[in-house]
Order: C-alpha cells, then sequence, then structure tokens
C-alpha cells in the first residue's frame, strides 16, 4: 500500500484561504454550502496555480473567483426571464445628459454677470434678496437679469419665449 503524495499549497492560497472562508459565509445561507463555495474557488485557484500561471493579485483574484463561482450557481438554482424590449422601466439617461451638457454650455456663453446669477439659481439660491445681497445688486437687478438670462437662453436652445423649461428634459425634444 502506498502513501498518499502530500500537496503543497502556494503561500499566497493559504493566506486568503481565511478570507474566502469569511466572504463565502456572508454569500450562503448555511455554513454547509459556505464551506463547499470556499473549498470550490480554493480548488480552482490551487489549479491556476499548478498550471505554472502567476496571479498578480491573489486576494482580488480569489474574491473574483469566489463571486463568480457564487453568481453561477445562484443562476443555476433560479429561473430568470429573458429581457425584452419592452420590459425597460426607465427611459433613456442620453437626452436628458445632452440637454444639461447643452444647458451649460448655453449659460456659459451669457455675459458674465448674467451667467453667474443663473449658476447660483443652478446651486439652489432662488431668494431674489438673498441673491442681490451675495452680488451686491438690488433685487430688481437680480429679476431683470435672470429675465435677460432665461429669454436668451430659450432663443439659444431654441425654444419659444412661452416655453417651459422642462421640455428641454422631454425625449421628443432633445432628441
Amino acid at each position: 500500500m502506498s502513501l498518499p503524495q502530500i500537496v503543497s499549497l502556494p503561500q499566497e492560497l493559504i493566506d486568503v484561504l481565511p478570507l474566502l472562508n469569511r466572504r463565502a459565509r456572508k454569500l450562503c445561507d448555511n455554513p454547509t454550502d459556505a464551506a463547499d463555495l470556499a473549498q470550490e474557488a480554493a480548488l480552482k485557484i490551487w489549479k491556476r496555480y499548478q498550471s505554472g500561471a502567476s496571479i498578480a493579485d491573489p486576494r482580488a483574484y480569489a474574491m473574483t473567483t469566489l463571486r463568480n463561482i457564487a453568481r453561477s450557481e445562484w443562476r443555476a438554482r433560479h429561473e430568470t426571464d429573458e429581457l425584452a424590449d419592452d420590459m425597460a422601466c426607465a427611459p433613456p439617461d442620453a437626452p436628458r445628459v445632452i440637454a444639461c451638457a447643452e444647458l451649460r454650455a448655453a449659460i456659459d456663453r451669457l455675459p458674465e454677470d448674467q451667467a453667474r446669477l443663473l449658476k447660483l439659481v443652478m446651486t439652489g439660491e432662488t431668494s431674489p434678496r438673498i441673491l442681490a445681497r451675495r452680488i451686491g445688486v438690488r433685487a430688481g437687478t437680480v429679476m431683470s437679469r435672470l429675465a435677460r438670462a432665461r429669454a436668451r437662453l430659450r432663443e439659444e436652445m431654441g425654444m419659444s419665449q412661452t416655453c417651459s423649461v422642462t421640455t428641454l428634459f422631454d425625449e421628443t425634444h432633445a432628441v
């Protein structure tokens, strides 16, 4: 009868085993499944070392391996529906992002006094008295500068003077 061959594990793998076990316990519902998951990940990592491949960051590689195995096992246990085009529940963000970028660029092209006021309004300050105090002018001056700035922005953005600013974010207008 021959003795079993003793396998030596790379020190990098030995060092990540406790971390694998802790993380596996967080990913699994029971300790048995967690132990199985950690062992499967350790086996995959060990096989990689046995193949002669080097692992630059053993800890990150171990966590990624563990997470991928857990995800594959979860997918195997849970039935999922294939996504269809009509399942989208949120409108695309691109038109809004483009509209905001165009609006910011248009604000930057305004005269400095108007642009400064609009940027203060963009940060949340809407009180004409507070705005007037911050820039050192009267409240009436603030109101007229804002009115001129808004009129110029509507013109530059191709909107009618009676059009609401919210139409900038309407997908049909921003496309």
